[in-house]
C-alpha cells in the first residue's frame, strides 16, 4: 500500500506537520470510479492552487447510497492506490459518510476544491469549508467527462452485443 493513503487520524498528524512546515492544504474530494480525464483535469488544477493536495474519497457504502446498486466499479482501496499513483496527489484518505462535511472539519483546509459541476455558491459543504478557515475553489475543465455516462455507455454497448 502507498505511504500516501493515510487513515483519519494519520492524515491529521500529516496535515498538522505539513502546516508547521509552511504549507497550504488544499482538498479534493469524490467517488473517483472510474478514473477519467475530467479527474485528472480537476485534481491537476486543484494542486494548482498551491500546497499539499488531500483527496479524500467516499468509502464503497457511501458510493452505493450516492450512486445506486452495482457501483462503485472498483473497491475503495484499488480507488485510492489509482489516486495515490497521482503525482500531484499528497494524501489520499477514504471517509465513510456520503457528505465530506465531517472530514472537511477535522483537515480544515485553507481551500477546498470542487469540480466544475458547481459554482461557489452550490457546494454543498460551502459554507463548513468557509467556517474553518477556508474558502472554495472551482477548479478543472467543464463537466463533459463523468463515470457514471461511461458506465451507462459500456452497459449499452455490452447489451447491444448479446
Amino acid at each position: 500500500m502507498s505511504e500516501k493513503i493515510l487513515s483519519r487520524e494519520q492524515l491529521l498528524r500529516q496535515v498538522a506537520e505539513w502546516r508547521r512546515a509552511g504549507e497550504s492544504i488544499i482538498f479534493a474530494n469524490g467517488c473517483f470510479d472510474l478514473l477519467h480525464v475530467g479527474h485528472v483535469r480537476y485534481l491537476r488544477a486543484a494542486k494548482a492552487l498551491g500546497g499539499k493536495l488531500v483527496v479524500g474519497i467516499n468509502a464503497d457504502s457511501s458510493v452505493r447510497q450516492l450512486k445506486g446498486q452495482g457501483r462503485p466499479l472498483m473497491p475503495e482501496d484499488e480507488r485510492a492506490e489509482i489516486l495515490a499513483a497521482l503525482e500531484v496527489v499528497d494524501a489520499v484518505t477514504v471517509f465513510p459518510e456520503t457528505d465530506v462535511s465531517a472530514l472537511l472539519r477535522a483537515v480544515r483546509p485553507d481551500v477546498q476544491a470542487k469540480g466544475t459541476d458547481y459554482t461557489a455558491d452550490t457546494v454543498p459543504e460551502r459554507q463548513v469549508a468557509i467556517d474553518c478557515g477556508g474558502r472554495v475553489a472551482i477548479v478543472g475543465d467543464p463537466k463533459d467527462h463523468s463515470a457514471t455516462e461511461l458506465v451507462r455507455r459500456l452497459r449499452e454497448k455490452e447489451e447491444g452485443c448479446s
